[in-house]
């Protein structure tokens, strides 16, 4: 960065914003293998937020890289770099009063570490999405897993690259039994006890 680069000061700050939301902001961060149920559960709780009344924002893994990251790779530098900016942009998002839902396989623990530490400590929930490597591997929406046996992918997470579980995470999901609505109730939940939401 330049040292001629210096912050400018907004006269209109995160809790205005917040405030004007009715809402709490912060980041809820799903990780979970390829398979796993991610960007199903991120969808469905944006749509249950948003019949509740409160202002999300879905950034998911695939939409990303045709975009923001389409120059980045899969190798773990790419991986590291992907993970990198979408962290900054959901930390403006933060700033900007809304909850913001992430769906990233981001399978490095220093990584999710990075991004939780680019805002307040309330700010990010880490939702692990516990799902066996054999259910992903049956699911294989996208056929990933069968190209990745097949050495037509390389640096596949939970194949030939690592997936690193979360240590600590503020939820856990365990997505190979359990039905949608209920793991979605029991995020939305967390939300309203922690007070990031208030419905009455």
């Amino acid at each position: 960065m330049s040292n001629n680069t210096v912050w400018h000061n907004t006269h209109v700050v995160k809790e205005q914003r917040a405030k004007l939301k009715n809402q709490k902001p912060c980041i809820l961060w799903f990780t979970g293998l390829s398979g796993s149920g991610k960007s199903t559960l991120a969808n469905a709780l944006e749509a249950k937020l948003f019949e509740l009344g409160f202002h999300t924002y879905l950034l998911d893994g695939d939409n990303v890289r045709h975009g923001l990251n389409v120059d980045l790779g899969f190798d773990d530098n790419a991986r590291v770099e992907n993970i990198r900016r979408v962290g900054e942009v959901a930390k403006l998002f933060v700033d900007s009063g809304t909850i913001i839902i992430t769906a990233f396989i981001s399978p490095f623990i220093s990584d999710r570490a990075q991004v939780r530490s680019l805002v307040k400590e309330d700010e990010f929930i880490e939702i692990f999405v516990d799902t066996p490597l054999e259910v992903c591997e049956s699911r294989d929406p996208k056929g990933l897993y069968k190209k990745a046996r097949a050495g037509e992918i390389k640096n596949f997470t939970g194949i030939d690259s690592p997936y690193e579980k979360p240590l600590k995470s503020e939820l856990h999901i365990v997505n190979d039994k359990t039905e949608l609505n209920e793991n979605i109730d029991k995020i939305t939940d967390y939300l309203k006890t922690n007070g990031y939401i208030d419905v009455r």
